[in-house]
Parts: structure tokens; sequence; C-alpha cells
């Protein structure tokens, strides 16, 4: 039996063209839009040392035919997905 453990993983393009790598944590579907938190992934161990440990949350938006990754605007609604999420995290890794 294989027991590995291979994380989800997503390279994203900022609007200055440069690459950052991102694990996916969770996925949800809400109001018919899908949702994604996200943790950056670091190349040196130092940078993870120093980060802040906060996961993004964003959207599956349509640009022209295209499915993009973009930051949730409005923040009652990223409230509410930070609750959503948190709640998932906390079932799927404290409770038994």
């Amino acid at each position: 039996m294989d027991n590995s453990f291979s994380p989800d993983l997503i390279t994203l393009i900022d609007e200055n063209g440069i690459e950052h790598n991102f694990e996916i944590l969770d996925r949800i579907e809400e109001n018919d839009k899908q949702y994604f938190a996200l943790m950056p992934v670091y190349e040196n161990n130092e940078d993870m040392l120093y980060s802040s440990g906060e996961y993004t949350i964003l959207e599956a938006i349509d640009v022209n035919g295209e499915e993009q990754l973009a930051e949730v605007e409005n923040s009652d609604l990223r409230r509410e997905l930070s609750e959503i999420f948190e709640n998932r995290f906390n079932e799927m890794f404290y409770e038994d």
C-alpha cells in the first residue's frame, strides 16, 4: 500500500508576469461559484519559517472563455468563505 502524500499544487501568474506556487488546501462551491483556499509554497525553508501562515481565498472567474482565479473583493463574502473553510479545516484535522 502506498501511503505517500502528494499535495495538489497550482502555479499562478500575477499581473506582473511573476509565477507563484500554491498548495490547494480546499475548494468549495457556494452560490454557483467555485472558491479555493490556497497556501503559498516556498522554495526554501527560511522563507517558510518567516511566512505569516495565512492562506488566500480566490474565486474562479471566466475571462473571455478562460478560467482564472481572482481575489474575492466583497469583504462580507470573504469573511463568510473564511468561516466555511475554517470549519472544514477543523473537521479535517482536529475532530475525530
